[in-house]
């Protein structure tokens, strides 16, 4: 099981009120799977996306990643899963814009601090380049890339440290239906090679392409839902 989720809840404490995100939320997630979640502004889909990714905690219940509960782990040791078993894709890119495209995923694995010799790490960044359609951009600067091509850059990016989760934020939210069905297609090939991949989307057509989606109200869970795959 990569993901279980028993009792979440996200409370958030403000002046006067207490506002809560999340409310006794519980789903598993196992390796493999390709899972959408979806619900109206406020539902509570970004902070469960954020709470998958070790970006916050939850108030109360628990959260086990590849079986280790990771509800309460001091920084340093979620800092340490953040940068080795989870990726991340965020519908604003976050590319440096002063930097290439392949020095932006040098960059990444810097933050990441992967154990390899750097020829190896620019070697990976050039091939995931590659893959995803853009061996000939290496050397260009964000600006002069397509709102596509820059989503495809942080795909690359987000799978440079072979991460068994990808965590996509809207990922085709800011592109046209031509360069978001390319961006979804290589979230789908992922899933094929035994990546996980959760997708928070406001697109219902695109979350009705994935084989599971997760509903949300008002913070809580009230569909999860199999569906054939279109």
């Amino acid at each position: 099981m990569l993901i279980e989720l028993e009792g979440i809840r996200k409370t958030y404490r403000m002046p006067g009120e207490d506002v809560h995100a999340l409310r006794e939320v519980s789903f598993r997630v196992d390796t493999g799977e390709f899972v959408s979640i979806v619900g109206s502004s406020g539902s509570g889909k970004t902070t469960l996306l954020y709470l998958l990714g070790l970006l916050t905690e939850p108030s109360a219940g628990r959260y086990a990643f590849l079986d280790r509960d990771v509800s309460a782990l001091p920084d340093a040791n979620l800092a340490e899963i953040r940068g080795t078993e989870i990726g991340f894709v965020f519908q604003s890119f976050h590319l440096v814009p002063q930097l290439s495209v392949v020095q932006n995923l040098l960059l990444s694995a810097r933050y990441a601090r992967l154990n390899e010799e750097t020829g190896a790490t620019e070697a990976r960044a050039r091939t995931l380049l590659e893959r995803v359609g853009l061996g000939h951009r290496l050397t260009h600067r964000p600006r002069e890339l397509s709102g596509g091509e820059m989503q495809r850059v942080a795909i690359a990016r987000a799978l440079l440290t072979r991460p068994r989760l990808i965590l996509a934020d809207e990922p085709t939210g800011n592109l046209d239906e031509q360069n978001g069905g390319q961006v979804f297609a290589i979230l789908e090939e992922l899933c094929t090679e035994g990546h996980t991949v959760v997708l928070v989307t406001h697109d219902l057509e695109l979350a009705e392409r994935t084989p599971r989606q997760i509903r949300l109200k008002d913070g809580a869970l009230i569909d999860d839902v199999q569906q054939a795959a279109v």
